[in-house]
C-alpha cells in the first residue's frame, strides 16, 4: 500500500477501489472503508490449494466457474475476496456478482477468525448467497461446515471432521474426505 492510499479522505468509492489495481495483499471494500489484510498462513494456503483439486472439475463438470480470491460484489460498495467462489458466470471483467454464487468458501484465519465465522457470513446471507463452506482449521485437523441459506441467515447442513465424507447434491453433486484436506 502506497502512503497516498492510507491518506485517502473519506470513504472509498468501486471506481476509486479498482483504480488502486492488483495487489499483493488482500484488499475488500466494505461501505466506504478498505480492508486490507496480509497474505495467509502457509497452512491457510495449503487448505485453499487441496480444495482447489477437490472442487474445481466437480465445479466445472456442472457448469460452473471455480474462482480463488474473486472480487465478489455483495452489494454497492461492497467488494470482498474469499478464498474461493463457485459461479455461474462467464471469465469476463473485475467481478463476480452476489447473484452468479452458488458457493462461497472460508478457510478461517487465526487472525480474523471472528470476520469469517461471524461477519462474512452475515455479508453472504445478506447478498442471498444460498451455499457457504467455513472450513475450520484447529489444532492438526480440519473441519468441514456446510451451511445453507434459510431466510436472511446460514443455518447448519452438514458438519464433517477426519475420518468422515462431507457430501452434498447442492449447488452440484460432490463430497469430499476430510483427510485429503490435512497436511
Amino acid at each position: 500500500m502506497s502512503v497516498s492510499v492510507l491518506e485517502h479522505p473519506g470513504p472509498w468509492s468501486e471506481d476509486e477501489f479498482f483504480a488502486l489495481g492488483e495487489t499483493l495483499s488482500r484488499v475488500e471494500l466494505i461501505d466506504g472503508s478498505l480492508w486490507v489484510s496480509p497474505s495467509p498462513t502457509k497452512r491457510h494456503q495449503d487448505i485453499v490449494s487441496l480444495l482447489t483439486v477437490e472442487l474445481y472439475h466437480a465445479a466445472k463438470r456442472s457448469g460452473l466457474r471455480f474462482l480463488q480470491d474473486a472480487n465478489l460484489r455483495l452489494a454497492d460498495g461492497r467488494i470482498v475476496e474469499p478464498d474461493i467462489v463457485i459461479a455461474d458466470t462467464d471469465i469476463k471483467g473485475l467481478v463476480v456478482e452476489a447473484a452468479e454464487v452458488k458457493l462461497v468458501i472460508e478457510v478461517v484465519s487465526p487472525s480474523n477468525a471472528a470476520t469469517d465465522r461471524l461477519f462474512k457470513p452475515q455479508l453472504y446471507a445478506a447478498a442471498q448467497i444460498a451455499w457457504y463452506l467455513r472450513v475450520e482449521q484447529p489444532k492438526d485437523s480440519v473441519e468441514l461446515h456446510l451451511q445453507r441459506l434459510d431466510g436472511d441467515h446460514y443455518v447448519p447442513h452438514a458438519v464433517a471432521r477426519p475420518g468422515e465424507v462431507l457430501a452434498w447434491e447442492e449447488p452440484f453433486p460432490h463430497q469430499i474426505d476430510v483427510a485429503s484436506l490435512l497436511p
